[in-house]
């Protein structure tokens, strides 16, 4: 059975973050100015004491390369640990035109993330978040600045890269329940 194309891609960022949540802190850089071991998949910030956005990627492009003028679809978590709804108003940076802010029913708006919950921000979406007209070319790794602009909770930038591609993007099947029959 073949999982959809949204479910391949929260599986392999999971398994991204896991396996960078596993590396050890006290392992040395080979070279001064190296890659750092560890840290999370994808930049995250706290908004406020109660919201912040979490897992901030591009989606990975079909041929490897996002051209100037291309839509780019946005990943996001935003977390929500506070007893109010909270709603991202606009989606800004000064490497895009623009941003559709698509709503679950499908319809451009504003965002709710309700009370105690987590708003999920996928290309598949709806929810989903597009920025429109980037003003580069962009590949796997390179980032550009986004900044979420909340109702009343105010705004947070963060430098979202694209995502290397993954191996969510292949055909796998989904794991069988190892669990024997009690039969």
């Amino acid at each position: 059975m073949r999982m959809p194309g949204h479910a391949r891609t929260s599986a392999a960022l999971l398994a991204v973050g896991l396996s960078l949540t596993a590396c050890g802190e006290d392992a040395p850089l080979d070279v001064p100015g190296g890659e750092v071991v560890g840290g999370a998949a994808a930049p995250d910030e706290r908004v406020t004491e109660d919201l912040s956005v979490k897992a901030v990627l591009l989606a990975f492009p079909d041929d490897g390369l996002w051209a100037e003028g291309d839509d780019v679809p946005l990943y996001a978590a935003i977390a929500n640990t506070g007893e109010e709804p909270a709603r991202l108003v606009d989606v800004r940076g000064e490497n895009f035109a623009d941003a559709r802010l698509i709503g679950e029913d499908g319809t451009d708006g504003p965002l709710e993330v309700a009370e105690d919950d987590n708003l999920y921000l996928e290309p598949d979406g709806p929810p989903s978040v597009v920025l429109v007209d980037v003003d580069r070319s962009l590949r796997s790794s390179q980032s550009i600045p986004v900044t979420f602009v909340f109702e009343d909770a105010g705004e947070v930038t963060i430098e979202a890269p694209v995502a290397p591609e993954s191996p969510a993007d292949g055909d796998f099947d989904t794991p069988q329940d190892p669990t024997p029959d009690d039969d």
